[in-house]
């Protein structure tokens, strides 16, 4: 392999380490953060800066996240071929992604507005608070839901400058969504979490108890996004949306009573990146054309 190919494996590496893919569960709600805020589009150097902030944070929590667990990752079956454990990329090129993007995070974030700067290091706290969570609670579905719950709030706060009830409201709808989910994907390491003394709902209660735990945060969700509606003069469209993602949300709990953790990727991936870009692309429809 020559240099240039070594660098562009290496580089590739990275990307899917970070799962820059995953991107499509937050950024789509910090464009309706925005659009919402706005009543339309947001200029063009906010949207930009918002995308990078939203990059930037992200990257740096998943950087962290993988230095936080390589040591449980090398252990657990299912995640011991990711390229940390493996040595394919070292660990001070996770280290310097990390600080890259996270100063990435902030610089995006002085660049919005100084209400965002200020706000930012207490973001940054949560996401690296997310990557050692499970070690000592089972809360952490939570802890992740409101990682990626700051990116509505953020974004309505980058094109306004100041916070308000409806972003907060949409926020906790993608809190508790997150949660969610993120507690069926934990069902695959019932049994390592168990050993190895990690903290997760299912671990704690069991697959069935956390079924039961999601379904009711996924209801919380639709609850809390049907009171948009009212807070947001909310129409039609968005509530197509809502509906749609009702349904899409059935489909994952459906998926998984009826194949267990064979549809486990459909559920977690699949499903939940079309909820969020549905809902997204409905309330862009309301907002413009309503």
């Amino acid at each position: 392999m020559n240099p240039l190919q070594s660098v562009i494996r290496k580089i590739a590496l990275l990307f899917e380490l970070i799962k820059f893919s995953h991107t499509v569960f937050a950024l789509p709600f910090a464009f309706m953060g925005a659009i919402l805020a706005a009543r339309g589009i947001p200029t063009p150097s906010t949207l930009l800066w918002i995308v990078l902030a939203m990059v930037g944070a992200r990257s740096g929590a998943m950087a962290m996240n993988r230095l936080a667990d390589q040591q449980i990752d090398a252990a657990n079956p299912r995640t011991r071929e990711r390229a940390l454990p493996q040595g394919l990329v070292r660990r001070g090129e996770v280290i310097l992604l990390t600080l890259g993007s996270f100063a990435l995070f902030l610089f995006a974030a002085a660049r919005l507005n100084p209400l965002c700067l200020k706000l930012a290091p207490v973001a940054m706290a949560v996401l690296i608070l997310y990557s050692y969570a499970k070690r000592f609670t089972f809360f952490s579905h939570l802890i992740l839901g409101l990682a990626l719950a700051m990116a509505p709030l953020g974004a309505w706060i980058a094109v306004t400058g100041e916070v308000a009830v409806a972003p907060v409201v949409l926020g906790l709808a993608v809190l508790f969504w997150v949660a969610g989910f993120d507690i069926l994907y934990a069902m695959a390491d019932i049994d390592f979490d168990r050993a190895s003394g990690l903290y997760s709902i299912p671990a704690r209660f069991g697959a069935a108890s956390g079924m039961a735990i999601s379904r009711v945060l996924h209801a919380l969700t639709l609850l809390l996004l049907l009171l948009l509606i009212i807070l947001s003069d909310l129409r039609s469209f968005y509530l197509t949306g809502v509906l749609l993602a009702s349904g899409l949300l059935v489909y994952e709990h459906l998926l998984l009573l009826r194949y267990g953790l064979k549809r486990l990727d459909a559920a977690f991936f699949t499903v939940n990146g079309l909820l969020s870009i549905t809902l997204f692309c409905f309330t862009l429809l309301d907002v413009l054309l309503l």
